[in-house]
């Protein structure tokens, strides 16, 4: 049976399926260094993100790419939101039980 005998997904090849679909570009982030007041985009594997028991625990970092200098920034709801939906690996400070 060929795929152009089979209609709907049964029957069809991987090659098929993803025929028509393209490459999704790569999330970049917009950041700032407070040591050096660069400006920059970074991507998502340049980002830490640790989500702690409370707001005040709750944070995200990067290593600045025209200093140096380790940037420790505050995450809120929003922010973590946006962050996790953009890949950006996260870390657990509490337990959730």
């Amino acid at each position: 049976m060929s795929e152009s005998a089979t209609p709907g997904a049964r029957g069809m090849s991987v090659a098929a399926a993803f025929a028509g679909m393209r490459s999704v570009a790569p999330v970049v982030f917009r950041a700032g260094c407070p040591d050096c007041r660069g400006r920059f985009e970074l991507a998502a594997g340049a980002l830490r993100l640790a989500i702690g028991a409370s707001s005040r625990t709750t944070f995200y970092s990067f290593t600045c790419p025209d200093c140096g200098t380790l940037v420790r920034k505050p995450a809120g709801e929003r922010i973590v939101e946006l962050l996790t939906g953009g890949g950006v690996s996260t870390l657990r400070l509490h337990s959730t039980v």
